[in-house]
């Protein structure tokens, strides 16, 4: 890889690892699904009317808006305004290659790897770990409930993984955008539900420079930039090359949230993030070592993240055969 891309990826991993941060500040005087709803508002308009609709039924691109986006972000958002913490947030979401494998394997019918499944063990033993770091730092529901709300992100994305395999083939930045035309209207009208009508009209009337940079920051970085980037990268070198970059984002989201917003997990979430990310390496690593470069490789739609993790928003590149640990929709390489 030459320095220009090796600094390229570089910057990939830095912009969804501090997208972590962006989405906090959102919050702060936001409701998060209505920060959503700004959020892929932004990434489909006005770019529906320039990029040309990706090859994919409509229920493929609307299955990728409703479970990869609406339901990951939604969740997500919803898990760091009850209080989890960003960094922790941007490790946790990582559970979405358990989710992904499980899926797979039980719908699709794909058999998992022995490698697969040992890095499902370490990020399930690393989520539970994760789990008693929470309990210390604040025992009861309400250090619980929004861990839960996470995974159920990790949930929605390993949904949307799946789903994602039926577009095998198609533009990867028209995924990107087509599939946002989908988001907007549901969790808004969730929003209503839930927050009622008066806190998301004082939501949008009360609008501050924290929703509008983490809106600018995570639609037009973290979704457009970073995945404009990332599909390049993955167009010029094998997906073996380019994945390693997306597992530097859980970490930088760590670093990120303790130096901008003072999060420092404590040891036993440090050690239960450094197991769970380490099961999402050792489930993608002896695929690549087995397809080797001519393989096929997948694209992540989102990742707040992430991610990704996360994808957006701190996702990872996975290949596109047999039950891989991470997103999302492929493209060939």
């Amino acid at each position: 890889m030459t320095p220009r891309h090796l600094l390229l990826g570089l910057l990939v991993a830095l912009i969804w690892g501090v997208n972590f941060v962006a989405i906090d500040l959102g919050l702060r005087d936001t409701l998060p699904l209505v920060l959503v709803a700004l959020r892929f508002s932004l990434v489909a308009v006005p770019l529906v009317f320039f990029v040309p609709r990706p090859d994919a039924p409509w229920r493929v691109i609307a299955g990728i808006g409703l479970f990869m986006s609406a339901g990951q972000f939604g969740l997500l958002f919803t898990a760091m305004h009850l209080g989890l913490p960003a960094g922790l947030a941007a490790v946790v979401l990582q559970c979405q290659m358990i989710f992904t494998l499980v899926i797979g394997a039980v719908v699709l019918r794909e058999r998992p790897t022995r490698m697969q499944l040992l890095g499902a063990l370490l990020g399930v033993a690393g989520l539970g770990i994760v789990a008693l770091g929470r309990l210390e730092g604040a025992p009861g529901l309400t250090a619980i409930v929004p861990l839960l709300i996470c995974v159920a992100a990790g949930l929605s994305w390993g949904i949307g993984n799946v789903i994602s395999r039926s577009a095998a083939g198609a533009d990867g930045f028209g995924i990107v955008v087509w599939s946002a035309l989908f988001v907007p209207l549901p969790v808004l009208a969730l929003s209503l539900l839930l927050d009622g009508p008066a806190a998301v009209g004082e939501a949008f009337a009360t609008i501050g420079w924290e929703t509008i940079a983490s809106v600018g920051f995570t639609a037009g970085m973290a979704s457009l930039v970073g995945y404009t980037i990332w599909n390049m990268l993955l167009g010029w070198y094998p997906a073996a090359m380019v994945a390693p970059f997306a597992l530097l984002t859980p970490p930088i989201g760590l670093a990120a949230a303790a130096l901008a917003l003072g999060q420092v997990p404590n040891a036993l979430e440090l050690a239960g993030s450094a197991l769970l990310v380490g099961g999402v390496a050792v489930g993608q690593l002896r695929r690549r070592r087995r397809l080797g470069p001519a393989a096929s490789v997948a694209v992540a739609v989102e990742a707040d993240a992430a991610a990704s993790g996360a994808s957006d928003d701190g996702g990872i590149v996975a290949s596109d055969r047999g039950v891989d640990p991470i997103p999302a929709v492929r493209r060939r390489s």
